[in-house]
């Protein structure tokens, strides 16, 4: 409703697909334009590498999907033609691309969704054994993921000593005492707008379960020898 109000496109980031946990439930943002009468033109993002496991590809695309008024007709054409100046993926690697998204038999079709099903189990187990684990130290609140790869963790700075003051600092000490690397929330523009926002930082949950738990083992120690 906001961008049919100011007549903007929305971009859609949905790198990560239907790749969600429990009964959360995957809704593409061109369905809910679609829905809501096409007023809206929606340009969707995604790929390969967060979906298939294959990031060294580099693989992905752009959906337009116009608004009834026609409102990004030439954007699109511009995109094609970058699109065939840029070098990118090679020809082998782009077939793919409509061998997964639309097998032809039926037996892929199965395998397909079999191994997709498998994969996002996993992967919830896996954001379930981290989160578990972050969730008992001590200074620290898991904002509990409902798909992705990754989670956010907020940083109670007041309940550490005078190193930690907000998430760069916690991730830097972090690095260097303990060799775990943390992404600081600000490079997603959170935690950052005011001082009284709460400082976070971003942690990944795609690695094996005795990596979670050594990694979990030492930002628990960090967390108790900064703790006040």
């Amino acid at each position: 409703k906001l961008a049919e109000k100011w007549n903007v496109p929305i971009i859609a980031d949905e790198i990560y697909g239907d790749l969600v946990f429990g009964n959360n439930v995957f809704h593409p943002m061109a369905n809910v334009a679609s829905k809501l009468g096409y007023t809206v033109p929606i340009i969707t993002a995604s790929g390969l590498g967060k979906q298939y496991l294959i990031p060294g590809w580099r693989l992905g695309w752009l959906i337009f999907q116009d608004s009834r008024h026609g409102s990004i007709q030439d954007v699109k054409k511009g995109a094609q033609r970058l699109a065939q100046v840029v070098l990118g993926a090679s020809r082998l690697a782009q077939v793919v691309i409509p061998a997964v998204l639309d097998p032809s038999a039926e037996s892929d079709v199965a395998a397909i969704a079999q191994w997709k099903e498998h994969l996002y189990t996993q992967v919830e187990n896996q954001a379930a054994l981290l989160c578990g684990l972050l969730k008992e130290c001590q200074g620290l609140e898991v904002i509990h993921p409902q798909g992705a790869m990754y989670a956010m963790v907020k940083i109670h700075a007041h309940l550490f000593d005078e190193d930690i003051y907000d998430d760069v600092s916690f991730m830097k000490l972090l690095l260097e005492e303990e060799n775990i690397v943390v992404l600081p929330g600000r490079a997603f523009g959170m935690g950052q707008e005011e001082e009284r926002d709460t400082p976070v930082f971003r942690v990944v949950f795609c690695a094996p379960e005795d990596v979670l738990r050594c990694a979990s083992e030492r930002i628990s120690s960090f967390c108790s020898r900064h703790a006040v």
